[in-house]
């Protein structure tokens, strides 16, 4: 509103302080918007463009391959297969339900496997592609990609799919692979997003499991594009990652194969070990398991096989089955005592089939007794009463401590999961854990290899070993890892007299080689010698009332109360190449039924070993 004055003139002045006033606001507002503007754009520019970026662009996972597994001689153990799969879009099908009963007439898809596609897509949103069938043939992806036009919203697509060439032979080492479960995700400290990946596969039993990190690789990255409800419109880029590291075994295929086949039909395990450097050339454990059928959903009756509980073939015996050592264990017991200095080589000790201790007779294993027999003469007998002796006299926590520094009581650092440490008691272990005082009779079992005693067959093969060396060698079953070879550990001697050492050898040789010893029916011949020494694990108590009627024979028991049977052995005697362990569950005697078998390996073994093989040059893509 415009004023006037008095004489009717316009009030000039006061029009002109409100019109500045006016505009100097209007300037300031106009300004600060420019400043604002000039911070948008320009100043913090590059952060807007970003975060609208990333309101267009995603970035997805990509796989990577997974590192290859072969064996000494360079033979693949595993193969990354190309395999195809089947996705589907729902908002693009338009009926779902019709369009899967199409899709399985062109492909293999069951009833059961439609029904979970539609509750998957049903879960979803309409734009996310679920997969309906994988492991599929080119000709299934042929006939899919001709009938497009009546398949709308499916897509084949193309990907790696693990499988195990070599089958059985190697179940229980490499193991196998499969779908990763909530319980992976829970228990994953690196929280590593490729877990959660559609159709992502980790490591499950064996040395998949075990080295899964490494295996696994580095995941790669793809850029997409995408609306503003997610929607995929394009791929603008794509970094393919790092693929798994390569690993090579010191087991080959061929003693491998030869072992399982050696024991086939029984429960039972062998162990064959390089005695110079600690490679693991054998680790068989019968009855094994086909991985591949893991990759697939299992068979009812598959499963049932390998959850037999007599039979047990998912565990891997060799490393995770512990037993009494039995008369195996008695080299042990005559080192403890001759360091100890209670016993010399030449002292003969009487056996009269049994030895009493307060009040109660110890049976040895020949009823009328050995006669006078010396420490050689007790290891190539396998008397029992000259060890229930040396027990008593050397105390079970030095026979302990000799244990130990045998591979006795301590887990074997082998890349595989299970692995059990055995026991090797004390007198504090029985106080502890069976609130328990440790008798004299606790002892005398332990000095042969029963009572609280156990130890598993790669245990038995590594004591074997330092045996026929007088070394701390160590088991080793990785020869290269991503083209590097892994260390030798473990030459160190044991820090035994050599006298000591020699006089338990000449018993197992006595065992392998004299007429009287108890595995001369399964020595080795054409000019090879092998030391050993049998085993026979009770696994029942015998009362003193069947022993007055006559012990029951180990056939005539029902399979699951019969003695284990043992063997444990290297060769050549002179020059120690390679030992083997060999447990046969419920055998019955270790000279009847391990030691043939335990004598076969070792003459495969010292026919067919070889050094290495080439291994390919590692590749980005595997297949």
């Amino acid at each position: 509103m415009i004023e006037f004055d008095s004489k009717g003139e316009i009030k000039r002045s006061r029009l002109s302080r409100r019109a500045l006033i006016l505009a100097g606001l209007q300037g300031s507002v106009a300004g600060i918007i420019g400043w604002r503007m000039h911070q948008l754009g320009v100043k913090q520019g590059d952060q807007y463009r970003l975060l609208a970026e990333e309101n267009r662009i995603n970035i997805q996972l990509l796989p990577p391959a997974r590192g290859l597994i072969y064996d000494r001689d360079g033979d693949l153990l595993t193969i990354n297969n190309r395999v195809y799969t089947i996705e589907m879009v729902r908002e693009q099908s338009g009926d779902p339900e019709l369009i899967l009963n199409r899709l399985a007439q062109l492909i293999p898809l069951t009833p059961e496997q439609i029904d979970k596609a539609l509750l998957d897509m049903s879960k979803r949103r309409a734009f996310v592609p679920v997969t309906v069938a994988t492991g599929l043939e080119w000709e299934h992806i042929a006939a899919v990609s001709a009938n497009a036009p009546a398949l709308p919203g499916v897509t084949p697509q193309l990907g790696l799919n693990r499988q195990y060439p070599k089958g059985p032979d190697y179940g229980h080492i490499v193991g196998y692979v499969g779908s990763v479960s909530d319980y992976d995700l829970d228990n994953d400290p690196d929280r590593d997003p490729l877990l959660r990946i559609p159709r992502f596969k980790i490591g499950k039993t064996g040395i998949e499991a075990k080295l899964e990190k490494p295996l696994r690789g580095e995941a790669g990255i793809k850029r997409i594009e995408v609306n503003s409800i997610g929607r995929i419109i394009r791929e603008l880029d794509r970094q393919e990652g790092g693929p798994g590291v390569n690993i090579q075994l010191t087991i080959g295929h061929e003693l491998q194969s030869f072992a399982l086949e050696r024991m086939k039909g029984k429960s039972a395990s062998a162990v064959v070990m390089d005695v110079r450097n600690g490679d693991i050339m054998a680790l068989a454990s019968g009855p094994t398991f086909d991985p591949n059928k893991f990759l697939k959903p299992i068979s009812q009756k598959d499963w049932a096989e390998m959850n037999d509980p007599k039979m047990r073939p998912l565990v891997n015996k060799a490393v995770a089955g512990t037993y009494p050592p039995a008369s195996t264990f008695k080299m042990i017991v005559a080192l403890a005592a001759l360091e100890a200095g209670v016993a010399n080589q030449g002292e003969d000790v009487r056996c009269k089939g049994h030895m009493l201790v307060s009040g109660r007779k110890f049976h040895c294993w020949r009823r009328g007794g050995h006669g006078n027999v010396n420490m050689r003469e007790a290891l190539r007998y396998s008397c029992d009463v000259y060890f229930y002796e040396m027990a008593l006299r050397v105390g079970i926590e030095n026979i302990t401590r000799m244990a130990n520094r045998f591979g006795l009581g301590v887990r074997p650092n082998v890349e595989l999961p299970s692995m059990k440490a055995g026991l090797t008691p004390t007198k504090e272990w029985k106080n502890r854990i069976k609130k328990q005082d440790w008798v004299l009779g606790d002892s005398m079992n332990a000095g042969i290899g029963q009572g609280f005693v156990l130890a598993s067959p790669l245990q038995l093969a590594v004591m074997t070993a330092r045996l026929a060396t007088g070394t701390m060698i160590e088991p080793r079953m990785i020869n290269m890892y991503d083209n590097t070879i892994t260390p030798v550990n473990g030459v160190e001697p044991l820090g035994l007299k050599s006298s000591h050492l020699a006089v338990v050898r000449q018993g197992m040789f006595d065992v392998s080689n004299h007429r009287r010893g108890t595995a001369f029916g399964s020595r080795l011949k054409n000019g090879v010698q092998m030391a050993g020494k049998t085993g026979t694990s009770q696994v029942r108590r015998i009362t003193t009332s069947e022993r007055r009627r006559g012990v029951v024979k180990n056939e005539d028991l029902p399979w699951n109360r019969r003695d284990h049977a043992l063997f444990v052995g290297y060769a050549p005697f002179r020059d120690p190449k390679y030992a083997v362990s060999v447990v046969v569950e419920h055998g019955g005697g270790g000279s009847k039924v391990a030691a043939p078998i335990a004598r076969d390996i070792l003459a495969r073994t010292l026919k067919v070993t070889k050094g290495y093989g080439e291994l390919p040059t590692r590749k980005r893509e595997q297949t």
